[in-house]
């Protein structure tokens, strides 16, 4: 369906985001790590909760909601699957960033998903991040990296991986019902996104 020009109403209970994909087909310039007393390690079969946890933490300000909606099962088949990669990005023993690798697609590696908590935005923990998730996504034999982020996340977030050497290439509309209004997400995240009930 094509959407005409002009605005289009959002029903009550959704909320509605534009969302920019971008690509690499080849690995960009290097660029220097920021200082910082971060480290990177790899979850090898994550546990859940555990799972659960850290996307809420990372997520819940820009209504990351996908996977919190996910029954057990669904999310432990994908975050489990060989060819997913799950890393924390942890400072002073504390699990405070996630990147999600996905190679399930033959040539090619998603940012599944990428992010710090809020204590991390502007330290330059996500630029230190972004270098690990290049540096990882490139030692595979792929042709192309990309990722999807929409208007609901952090307003800088399309600079941010432009910066990085991704380059937008499609731009889709996207509604879904309003995840803190079926307890997915308290009712006080995302306050930049106003509930319409």
């Amino acid at each position: 369906m094509i959407l005409p020009d002009g605005y289009s109403d959002v029903p009550a209970g959704k909320i509605a985001s534009v969302v920019t994909h971008l690509e690499m087909t080849a690995p960009p310039a290097r660029r220097d790590d920021p200082p910082g007393a971060w480290s990177l390690r790899k979850v090898d079969a994550p546990a859940l909760a555990w799972y659960r946890d850290l996307f809420r933490r990372v997520g819940e300000d820009w209504l990351w909601f996908s996977r919190a909606r996910m029954s057990d099962a669904e999310l432990a088949a994908i975050i489990h699957a060989p060819e997913v990669e799950v890393y924390a990005l942890a400072l002073d023993g504390r699990d405070e960033g996630l990147l999600e690798l996905d190679f399930r697609e033959p040539g090619q590696c998603e940012l599944g998903y990428f992010g710090v908590t809020g204590r991390l935005i502007g330290t330059g923990a996500a630029r230190f991040l972004m270098n690990r998730a290049l540096e990882r996504a490139w030692s595979r034999d792929v042709s192309r990296v990309w990722v999807h982020t929409c208007t609901l996340d952090h307003p800088s977030a399309v600079a941010f991986y432009q910066r990085s050497g991704f380059r937008p290439f499609r731009r889709q509309i996207e509604i879904a019902d309003d995840p803190r209004l079926d307890g997915t997400a308290p009712r006080d995240a995302a306050r930049h996104v106003p509930i319409i009930g």
